[in-house]
């Protein structure tokens, strides 16, 4: 203990150190965040969700403002971020003290203002009171001064704040990147054979509309499917799964209802749903594609092989089921129990790789799109146009892919002719393009 806390008191005086490098480099006012946990344990899980969701609200309150320099650590020692931001210092005080006052997990923030002269800015300048208690309305420094209260008492209600915030802001931040993800995958364009923003592809009963339609009303299961997650983190993987298949269920029936009957995500209410019941399960700074792609494994750990047992072409009742008996195509079950291989080890390479080229986020998704194509046995493509119109069409791809790996949208679009004059529509890969923007917007 007595070693913890003299690491404690250094990285107090490196903070400090460090405030002045920046104030000196930028010469701007400077933000410095850090988390007020009573006792010896400054980081945890539940810290690092706390920490990491202060950091967000952050940044959507800079919104529009000039962020010179942001850095962010965590260690045993706690949390810190430091923001270099050109705006007046008041200012900056007085957005600071306002997430401060966000009832419960501001009380655990501690937003330090700095002017570029190095005078810390105090609440009282702006007109609000001291900080209060976390177990009273006393002042903080009164009841500190008085140990009005135990140090277990204190971490006790400020493990109680990290948890309500856990489970309240942190599932709604999941789940509008959930959103986001099937907002920006319907909207890719051209897509061949789905519906974009320019047609409705090979289908006749669907249209942009009703994808809008049904990522908006899957928002709600989205946030319960990483609440689920919460609440299961110190059981097995596979009981998360247990918790969210139900959820799944009624899912689909919301997504119908939303739809007038339209089946526009389906696939992806199962991965998207694994996806974020593993954000639900890992502290956010474990919120990587490897560690997460990890955790879906391990929550979809042996799906595939438990759904498909003993079913042959005789006992077969789904299509999914007579692809299995048929040729052994285990589809989004097989993808998920190996940690989606071909969003981890093909569809956020060419993603990267293609902004890293200067392409546009609508462009290098449509690419992506193909390299999926190419790269899975697309069961969608297979229960329209049969087993060898797929590998035809498969291979075809590879081969466009092995000349150019970011094809030109003219060439995208006429390969979406060709797959609406075949009535082909590759909406499992679609759903991991969903997929793979979810785990780039969470970058």
């Amino acid at each position: 203990m007595n070693e913890l806390l003299h690491e404690i008191l250094a990285a107090r005086e490196q903070r400090v150190q460090k405030q002045r490098q920046l104030l000196e480099k930028y010469g701007v006012p400077l933000l410095c965040f850090t988390m007020n946990i009573p006792g010896p344990v400054k980081f945890d899980r539940d810290v690092s969700i706390g920490f990491h969701l202060g950091n967000w609200l952050l940044k959507e309150s800079l919104k529009g403002r000039k962020i010179l320099h942001y850095e962010a650590n965590t260690a045993v020692t706690g949390c810190e971020a430091f923001y270099a931001v050109d705006m007046p210092a008041k200012e900056l005080k007085k957005l600071a003290v306002e997430l401060e006052e966000i009832d419960p997990i501001g009380r655990l923030f501690d937003m330090d203002v700095l002017t570029p002269d190095g005078q810390k800015i105090s609440r009282e300048e702006l007109g609000y009171s001291r900080r209060k208690c976390l177990l009273c309305d006393q002042e903080a420094y009164v009841c500190a001064g008085r140990r009005t209260h135990s140090a277990d008492q204190l971490r006790r209600q400020a493990g109680f704040y990290l948890y309500i915030a856990a489970r309240e802001f942190m599932c709604e931040y999941i789940a509008t990147r959930a959103y986001f993800a099937l907002s920006q995958e319907v909207t890719t364009t051209p897509k061949p054979g789905l519906v974009d923003g320019s047609n409705t592809g090979a289908h006749k009963d669907m249209d942009i509309r009703h994808f809008f339609a049904s990522a908006n009303a899957l928002r709600p299961y989205f946030c319960d499917c990483a609440e689920q997650g919460f609440l299961t983190r110190d059981l097995t993987a596979t009981e998360t799964l247990a918790a969210i298949r139900p959820l799944g269920l009624e899912a689909e029936q919301t997504m119908l209802k939303a739809t007038h009957g339209v089946n526009t995500h389906k696939g992806a209410i199962f991965s998207l749903g694994i996806l974020c019941a593993a954000l639900g399960r890992l502290s956010p700074d474990l919120w990587q594609p490897e560690q997460l792609l990890g955790e879906c494994a391990a929550i979809a750990e042996g799906i595939a092989d438990r759904d498909f047992a003993g079913v042959t072409m005789e006992t077969a009742r789904t299509a999914g089921e007579r692809l299995y008996a048929q040729y052994g195509i285990t589809g989004v079950r097989g993808q998920a129990q190996a940690g989606f291989p071909a969003v981890g080890n093909v569809a956020l390479p060419v993603l990267r790789r293609g902004l890293e080229q200067g392409l546009s986020l609508n462009d290098a998704g449509a690419a992506v799109l193909l390299h999926l194509i190419a790269a899975t046995d697309d069961t969608n493509l297979i229960h329209r146009g049969g087993r060898e119109k797929q590998l035809q069409v498969k291979q075809q791809i590879a081969d466009l892919l092995e000349s150019d790996p970011f094809p030109t949208l003219e060439t995208i679009k006429e390969l979406d002719k060709q797959f609406i004059r075949d009535n082909l529509s590759p909406g499992g890969s679609a759903d991991l393009l969903a997929l793979t923007y979810f785990l780039y917007f969470l970058q």
